[in-house]
């Protein structure tokens, strides 16, 4: 990890976005911009954590690996969360670790400054709040997807969850990667990648995944990546791309 360039603004992420100018401005001093390279970790498994992080282009990946060293994704975190929810739940620690899976920037607060924001019980505590349920809805709808869905719709509502958090339609990702990701076997994800190509809807070549048709992939995703998208615009709603100095609370949940 290294410092951000400075072009990296905190309105970037969604629910800094929804902060009224006030809460926003206060907040602001104890933002400190950051960098994250593919593979950085975030936080261990049992580690105390030292750091909530507001991804703007960066997306992390929750997994959790078992005592076998098999490894599967949990959730994913982009522009619209932050990783490190235990600093506000009280549990400090977490068994699961967070890594970078899309390299990109992000701001992180010190657990101090968080913790005095939050017992404020302003709308950053709502904002947080709101976002956690959205997160626990993802968690949840990833284990019901990875035990009843085939291997195909799950590569789906991956590459599209990973689609929503950034903003181009070319992802760096090996089929090693997203296997261990989706808790399967290579042979399946390159089967079903080879499957997603050939109905035109990526183009998938050494380690590069080009989105090519997005609403072809929403018709063949199951109904999973719905769920967790629409909870998560439902309790969050949609930040805007910009907004004015002292504004009050932008893209207010339904």
């Amino acid at each position: 990890m290294s410092p951000a360039t400075a072009s990296q603004t905190p309105l970037e992420n969604r629910l800094l976005a929804l902060l009224p100018g006030e809460d926003y401005e206060r907040l602001l001093p104890h933002l400190n911009p950051i960098t994250f390279a593919l593979g950085d970790v975030l936080y261990e498994p049992g580690h105390a954590m030292n750091y909530l992080y507001f991804p703007t282009s960066a997306i992390a990946s929750l997994i959790y690996t078992t005592a076998e060293g098999t490894t599967a994704e949990m959730g994913l975190v982009g522009n619209e969360g932050v990783v490190g929810i235990a600093l506000f739940m009280g549990g400090n620690t977490t068994p699961n670790q967070a890594i970078v899976q899309v390299a990109g920037g992000a701001f992180r607060l010190q657990a101090q400054a968080l913790r005095a924001e939050f017992r404020r019980g302003g709308p950053l505590q709502l904002a947080l709040l709101r976002y956690t349920q959205a997160l626990l809805t993802q968690i949840s709808q990833t284990a019901v997807c990875n035990r009843l869905h085939p291997v195909e719709q799950r590569l789906c509502r991956w590459l599209l969850l990973t689609h929503d958090r950034v903003a181009s339609d070319e992802l760096r990702m090996t089929q090693e990667f997203i296997a261990h990701m989706l808790g399967v076997r290579r042979e399946g994800v390159t089967v079903a990648a080879h499957d997603l190509q050939e109905a035109g809807l990526i183009r998938y070549s050494r380690g590069h995944i080009t989105i090519l048709d997005r609403q072809g992939l929403e018709a063949t995703v199951c109904e999973c990546y719905r769920v967790v998208k629409h909870e998560s615009d439902r309790l969050l709603g949609q930040a805007p791309a910009s907004r004015l100095p002292g504004g009050g609370m932008y893209g207010k949940p339904a």
